[in-house]
């Protein structure tokens, strides 16, 4: 068999002569699906110091500082934005699954648990957080 070239039919394809015509594919424009809307919890975290601080991961850079959610808020949801920490973008994506060559579940969840602890003082004196006395 040779190669190199389109296969060509020997013979034509057979017409009955009663082909209906298609009417034109409407095409329409893709609507795009909004963007979450950022709490002011989330909006607060630009600008401000990593909190996690990765020992030789932290870039210490303020302009990538995200909101990075505890895990375990449950399939599809992450917890409250009270759980979480301010964190540079090396460190969110040591978080989310960077850690597993370096270190154990357990050590990734002690340091992002600290960096909650330091997080939640800045919410409360920000007015993001507000503890209310009891009676």
């Amino acid at each position: 068999m040779k190669s190199g070239g389109p296969i060509k039919r020997s013979t034509p394809i057979k017409s009955d002569g009663q082909a209906k015509p298609r009417p034109p594919i409407k095409r329409t424009a893709m609507k795009k699906t909004p963007r979450p809307k950022l709490t002011k919890i989330q909006q607060s975290a630009r600008g401000q110091d990593c909190t996690v601080r990765v020992p030789g991961v932290c870039n210490f850079n303020p302009e990538t500082t995200v909101l990075g959610h505890l895990n375990g808020g449950g399939m599809s949801s992450k917890h409250h934005d009270m759980f979480a920490a301010y964190v540079c973008s090396d460190c969110h994506a040591w978080l989310d699954g960077g850690y597993v060559k370096t270190a154990t579940r357990v050590d990734r969840d002690l340091l992002h648990l600290q960096g909650v602890i330091k997080t939640q003082p800045i919410l409360i004196e920000l007015g993001l957080i507000i503890i209310s006395e009891a009676a």
